[in-house]
């Protein structure tokens, strides 16, 4: 037996920011503030509005407002405990499990979102659709639609809950990462989110859209520029936006609209402070304040919601992101890309060079690496794991939960360059390639190995 030390643990699958890029220094100063004045640190440590944080609502309307180009208005917005939390709200408010016939998820999809929709009484009816260059293909996921409609008939009109005047049932949920999207980077056309919303309108869904990478991208050649300056495809329109351009629906009296922003500050100040947004119309953002657990609980993360209302009044969460996190993002998926091409396209394995089709641009966390010549990713990822101390996220993880035959993703990988230091990734990718070499070189001594070692366990607690 070898006494040889295993290398440095290296994970490329945590799909969280460095501690590096925690504005520890922003928040403290900012909580100071809020706890200097009795003005501010009463409300924001009393319960708050069912709504929200005020203040909050009101400089991330602004903000919002300067990002997007549209006219800014807090009361389409609702703060939340972040977007899990709030994708949690929209369930339990808008959703019910005899009337709600299927939860649409774009494959390969955030694997995590699948247990919150199980939570809410979807178990076995999480539907897989996949993507293309431009991102959701409309036309797979219209058909399935109809299929589902015309096989259940009006079997399932009858509801368990009763939504009241400030909610509504949606007969379909549709859940995708229009930007940036978590696993695969890509980056949903404009005549796609159109199109999306379209279908949605026809179907009575709801578009649940986590814009959570919105305001984390860069061009991939040449310098940062403020997001006063970034070219049209880095500010692409959310979805609400488009929903709420079309003007209110015939068949929607009361205003909800049919896709919601969630949004989150936990890629833009740290995940612990655990408060985020949605963002649709008014009525919507309303409906989803009346959740049970946030009127009997007051707003989630009012304290939070406070400093970060500071940083956003400031301006220093704007210039935090500007001069810190988005360059630091930028240098990272440069460093990977590089060392990707050095040792992994040599051995034809495939990666998405930009987010969005025929733009020069990417952001977010992850790379989506294609593996060709019928390699299987989860025997790269299993012997990575195991004797290059390596962890890679295999395409099976990004499968809809219940779904999984509808869409394979055997010969992909997904790699995360926000957590591991700068030389760690390098390195992390150059192991990669001893192990794809490896497996080419020996691929069902490499298979056999799997199947008697693998742990199916073993990645479950990764993000």
């Amino acid at each position: 037996m070898s006494s040889q030390a295993p290398p440095k643990l290296i994970n490329l699958v945590r799909g969280w920011p460095a501690p590096s890029l925690l504005a520890s220094e922003l928040l403290s100063s900012a909580a100071q503030r809020v706890l200097s004045d009795p003005t501010v640190f009463v409300p924001a440590l009393q319960y708050g509005p069912d709504p929200g944080y005020q203040p909050l609502r009101e400089a991330l309307a602004q903000w919002l407002g300067r990002h997007y180009g549209v006219k800014p208005d807090p009361e389409r917005l609702c703060i939340s405990g972040g977007a899990s939390q709030n994708l949690a709200c929209i369930l339990q408010s808008f959703t019910d499990p005899a009337y709600t016939r299927a939860i649409w998820m774009i494959a390969p999809c955030y694997h995590l979102a699948c247990d919150i929709f199980k939570d809410s009484g979807f178990e076995g009816r999480l539907r897989a659709f996949p993507e293309d260059e431009e991102g959701v293909d409309l036309d797979a996921l219209e058909e399935s639609i109809r299929k589902l409609e015309a096989e259940q008939g009006e079997a399932h009109d009858a509801a368990y809950k009763i939504p009241g005047k400030f909610r509504k049932h949606y007969r379909h949920v549709i859940y995708v990462v229009p930007t940036c999207a978590n696993p695969s980077g890509k980056t949903m056309s404009l005549a796609r989110r159109t199109g999306l919303v379209k279908l949605a309108r026809k179907y009575n869904a709801l578009v649940v859209c986590d814009d959570v990478y919105d305001c984390l991208q860069w061009p991939m050649s040449g310098d940062l520029t403020p997001p006063s300056e970034w070219p049209a495809e880095m500010k692409l329109p959310r979805l609400c936006d488009i929903d709420l351009a079309m003007g209110q629906a015939k068949d929607d009296p009361r205003g909800f609209g049919y896709a919601v922003s969630n949004g989150s500050f936990s890629k833009l100040v740290g995940p612990g402070i655990r408060t985020g947004w949605v963002e649709g119309s008014p009525a919507f953002a309303y409906g989803v304040a009346q959740t049970g657990s946030t009127k009997s609980g007051g707003s989630p993360s009012q304290f939070c919601a406070a400093m970060v209302a500071q940083l956003i009044s400031s301006g220093e969460l704007e210039d935090y992101l500007e001069k810190i996190v988005r360059p630091a993002l930028q240098k990272r998926h440069k460093l990977m890309m590089d060392a990707i091409y050095k040792h992994l396209t040599p051995l034809d394995v495939a990666v998405r060079e930009s987010g969005l089709l025929g733009a020069k641009v990417y952001g977010g966390y992850f790379v989506w690496l294609t593996l060709r010549g019928g390699i299987s990713a989860r025997v790269v990822a299993d012997k990575a794991l195991r004797e290059e101390n390596l962890i890679v996220g295999s395409g099976d993880m990004f499968q809809v939960h219940g779904d999984e035959e509808r869409l394979n993703f055997d010969s992909a990988i997904r790699l995360t360059y926000s957590w591991e230091p700068e030389e760690d990734i390098v390195e992390g990718v150059r192991r990669l390639g001893d192990v794809i070499r490896q497996v080419k070189e020996n691929p069902a001594d490499s298979q056999q190995t799997a199947r008697d070692e693998r742990d199916d366990d073993g990645l479950k607690n990764f993000k």
